[in-house]
């Protein structure tokens, strides 16, 4: 299957018009905040994940991942005066393309354009998406209510619970997944196994229910769930939304080196992140073959949010993580300096 090659914005969210070519590896996003990394994750989420399952519209999945005011779509066209449309397009490979298209008047997803669509869902597409909210702890009951109550939640959330209760894959894992299972034992010193709704984490003092866990090793022990269960195998998608978010700086070596490996199995992957530490172990561990791009949002001198595309660390501008990390150890070489007589 092919990855996803492209992506076109036109007046959606923060992007006024933006086109970003994608690594068929990991794809970094990284920018100050409001310049639409998540918007962007969760766009290609959308057009994934509606391959799955009951193949859910575009439009319709659009609609439950942001969640805007009163379910409008209209809303989600970038702010400005008068009447507006938004224009989406997402390519896989060379020429299949699914499109969208709706105006700031749009209430309902039955009325947005779309095309492509249905050749789009002919290749099914294996998709998780991890929000900055760890949701484990919180998943017994979840789903039910999800189903049955208007909550304030985007399906991303319910989505990545779905998959975290999806049975072992049948066989013995191959051994680059024994491998990375292997890797992620070590970091959250144990297994996870599931009882009824219930997550626990099983170890030698016995099995700890995820709500005594530390949220970072959550999500690790989620990753590790994803990829006994399969999820994770070459040709699929995660996204993962701030992977340092409640993790101690030094698992992030960890971290990067499990992200690394799944590419090299065939796993394509959207991160963003505001973390320092995140970037240059990429830098450090990124080999000459593995497939690594940086995309730097950022907004231009009309307000309107651009884009630099890199495969380097060093070429990457702006980087407003690395000129911050920067800013700070001068200010601490000058705060030294001062007591030097």
């Amino acid at each position: 299957m092919s990855a996803l090659s492209k992506v076109e914005v036109e007046n959606f969210t923060a992007f006024k018009k933006l086109p970003v070519d994608l690594s068929p590896g990991v794809n970094v996003f990284i920018g100050t905040n409001g310049t639409g990394k998540t918007h962007m994750l969760k766009l290609l989420y959308a057009a994934c994940s509606i391959t799955e399952g009951e193949q859910e519209p575009f439009a319709a999945k659009l609609r439950d991942v942001f969640k805007p005011y009163e379910n409008r779509l209209g809303r989600l066209v970038r702010r400005q005066t008068g009447s507006a449309t938004a224009k989406l397009a997402i390519w896989r490979g060379a020429d299949h393309k699914i499109g969208a298209s709706f105006s700031n008047h749009t209430d309902k997803a039955e009325s947005v354009k779309t095309s492509g669509e249905s050749k789009w869902k002919d290749t099914r597409t294996v998709a998780a998406y991890i929000p900055v909210k760890e949701m484990l702890a919180h998943a017994p009951g979840f789903r039910s209510l999800y189903k049955k109550r208007e909550i304030a939640f985007e399906e991303t959330y319910a989505d990545i619970i779905d998959l975290a209760y999806l049975p072992k894959l049948m066989g013995q894992p191959d051994q680059a997944r024994a491998r990375l299972l292997k890797t992620l034992e070590r970091a959250i010193e144990g297994k996870v196994i599931v009882k009824g709704e219930h997550f626990f984490l099983k170890n030698k003092q016995g099995e700890l229910e995820f709500s005594l866990l530390a949220e970072g090793m959550r999500k690790l022990a989620l990753i590790w769930l994803l990829i006994q269960n399969g999820v994770l195998l070459k040709g699929s998608v995660l996204f993962w939304d701030e992977p340092e978010s409640n993790l101690n700086p030094s698992l992030m070596k960890e971290v990067v080196t499990l992200m690394l490996e799944l590419q090299r199995m065939g796993v394509q992957m959207f991160l963003a992140t505001h973390n320092y530490v995140v970037l240059k172990e990429f830098d450090l561990q990124k080999a000459k073959t593995d497939k690594v791009r940086f995309h730097s949002l950022y907004r231009a001198e009309d307000d309107a949010v651009t884009a630099t595309s890199v495969d380097s660390y060093l070429d990457i501008h702006p980087n407003a993580i690395a000129t911050t990390f920067s800013d700070l150890y001068d200010r601490d070489i000058e705060r030294a300096l001062k007591g030097v007589k």
